[in-house]
């Protein structure tokens, strides 16, 4: 371990455990994926129900195209799954660790309890 400027006294043991870039990147772009407003808002629903996207833009107050752009996002990070029934897609949250923290992290943010958390 790379010795600190400065001794306060305190032990500086965890920093070798520290993590390395590509963990601290990845962590920051889940970060930034409820960074977004209107993904937050996309999330919390997806939380708790799975849904089209015209009942996300109604529930949202949003155009479709642009709920599509922010649900393709969430999707290509492994957030969220869709699936197809007919012409009609439907989304819901990832049955993934990282979802699984991103549920509880929107959850514990905006107070809210539901059933899908341990």
């Amino acid at each position: 371990m790379r010795e600190l400027p400065h001794n306060h006294g305190t032990s500086h043991e965890f920093l070798e455990a520290r993590p390395d870039e590509e963990i601290f990147g990845k962590a920051s772009d889940m970060f930034s994926l409820i960074g977004d407003s209107t993904r937050l808002k996309i999330l919390w629903i997806l939380c708790h129900s799975e849904e089209c996207v015209i009942n996300i833009a109604a529930a949202i107050d949003m155009s479709s195209p642009a709920v599509s752009h922010h649900l393709k996002v969430l999707k290509q990070n492994g957030i969220i799954v869709s699936r197809r029934e007919g012409k009609e897609a439907y989304y819901r949250l990832a049955d993934t660790q990282e979802a699984k923290i991103i549920h509880e992290a929107v959850d514990r943010m905006l107070d809210i309890k539901c059933g899908l958390t341990g």
